[in-house]
């Protein structure tokens, strides 16, 4: 009796990768399916196989899907940037985050600039809004704006000029 009989489908991808027989128990084969070779490949060279049966092992079970989708970010992150990995891919989201709401705030403080220089609804809505796309509010390209961010708290935002 054998205690580890092939499995009736084809081998997963770790186990082709690896060149060894794929069991019935496989602990690879749930997550790393045969028509995604690179994709344990990328973990595998990173992680290398050992480290990530022991990282699957620790991992409960229903939480074990998440753990592979991360180690493969990570390990695609890691192989396109050595240095950093997925903490210069997560810093340059913060980055574009943070740039978007500052561009957010900027708009805000136009929109309440506009709303209250002019003093009736008719002479604002008079302006087309492709015409507040020029910069055109009164204000110079290094205006300061402060904006409350609703705590008490106030930031200082300095507009950059238009290209």
């Amino acid at each position: 009796m054998r205690s580890q009989e092939p499995r009736s489908t084809s081998s997963c991808a770790a186990c082709k990768f690896m060149k060894r027989r794929c069991t019935l128990h496989c602990l690879f084969a749930p997550y790393f399916r045969a028509d995604e070779p690179k994709k344990f490949a990328k973990v595998h060279k990173v992680f290398g196989a050992s480290n990530v049966t022991k990282i699957l092992n620790e991992v409960p079970e229903p939480q074990r899907q998440d753990a592979v989708n991360s180690l493969v970010f990570e390990a695609e992150e890691r192989l396109k940037d050595p240095v950093y990995g997925c903490i210069g891919a997560i810093a340059s989201l913060q980055d574009k985050m943070f740039q978007l709401q500052h561009d957010l705030a900027v708009a805000k403080a136009r929109l309440a600039r506009c709303s209250t220089r002019t003093s009736s609804y008719a002479s604002c809505s008079t302006t087309s809004p492709f015409s507040m796309l020029d910069g055109d509010f009164g204000m110079t390209s290094f205006d300061v704006f402060v904006v409350d961010q609703g705590c008490g708290l106030t930031t200082e935002f300095r507009q950059r000029p238009f290209p």
